[in-house]
């Protein structure tokens, strides 16, 4: 069984990368943070998934765009502006000697706590910032044949209870999805909206194509993702009619392809869902669609990250 979309192949030059930790630049086993950090207590933070090619961070001002609107959301002060947080990236990149084939993990906690009690006011110290580069591309399995998924019990909930367009640290919700669906047997998990819905996945974005055309979430009970509005301005530059919409699963089993999208592995085939085959299923790999719009995201990927020098 896979691990979801984020499967990938064990690369020994992790084993030696550097970390920043507060713009020091820390080797593995010394990148940590303090037990009284407000991330390690209770999650309180925000993070971006961010894909480096060519040199360069693909889409990297809509992630900065989310990660900062994320942060004043929850009335966190990151410390840094853009210019500076992107100069950080960019020397840890560059200390590591990495242009392609690399995920970073950045992510911002409001700092540390004078004791572990969630008020924000108990913050004593600046936020923490963590940059971790890792070289960790998708298995060539999990492009080829995609993801089984499962739909769990578990709801995207509204946004007056914790509003899912938030990339925060508290994951738990998406966790106890990942569980379930793991538990089923599938990779990932399908999550519906509090009205039954589909929603999302518990950490990529769903569509699904019928009858010549592109269906994904309304969006208002999941993450403002990166790829998906990529995904979505791509297929209507094309000509695809591509709809944000409410679709049961009804509609789901039914459909001639569906995919999943994320930042890591960019769009990645589903062979089945609930138990009904979609598509060509696990043998069939990438419907045509699924197939075309891969094309389409691999030139923008291309376009957007100009070959650069490892330099800021």
């Amino acid at each position: 069984m896979a691990k979801g979309t984020h499967e990938h192949a064990l690369d020994p030059r992790n084993e030696t990368i550097l970390i920043s930790v507060n713009g020091a630049l820390k080797p593995r086993a010394e990148a940590v943070v303090s037990v009284f950090d407000s991330g390690f207590i209770l999650g309180d933070g925000v993070w971006e998934g961010l894909r480096v090619h060519n040199g360069g961070i693909a889409f990297l001002d809509q992630h900065l765009d989310r990660l900062f609107e994320g942060a004043k959301a929850i009335d966190m002060d990151i410390g840094l502006s853009r210019e500076a947080l992107t100069e950080r990236l960019f020397e840890t990149l560059a200390a590591n000697g990495m242009s392609s084939g690399v995920h970073i993990r950045l992510m911002v906690t409001r700092g540390v706590k004078s004791t572990p009690y969630q008020d924000p006011r108990m913050t004593i110290t600046p936020a923490t910032i963590v940059i971790i580069p890792e070289y960790k591309e998708p298995t060539p399995e999990v492009i080829t044949r995609g993801v089984r998924l499962f739909t769990v019990h578990v709801r995207r909930g509204a946004p007056d209870v914790q509003d899912p367009m938030l990339n925060s640290h508290s994951k738990l919700n998406c966790i106890t999805a990942c569980i379930q669906a793991a538990k089923a047997g599938a990779d990932e998990a399908l999550m519906l909206d509090p009205h039954g819905f589909v929603a999302t996945c518990n950490s990529t974005h769903f569509f699904i194509v019928r009858k010549g055309e592109l269906w994904t979430s309304s969006g208002r009970y999941c993450l403002h993702g990166i790829t998906r509005g990529n995904v979505l301005s791509l297929a209507r530059e094309a000509g695809i009619p591509a709809h944000e919409k409410d679709f049961s699963l009804t509609e789901v089993y039914s459909a001639d392809e569906a995919f999943v999208t994320g930042t890591f592995a960019g769009l990645v085939p589903v062979f089945e869902v609930d138990g009904r085959t979609i598509g060509g299923g696990r043998e069939g790999g990438p419907g045509p669609m699924t197939r075309r719009l891969r094309e389409f995201y691999a030139t923008l990927i291309e376009r957007e990250c100009s070959p650069r020098e490892l330099a800021v």
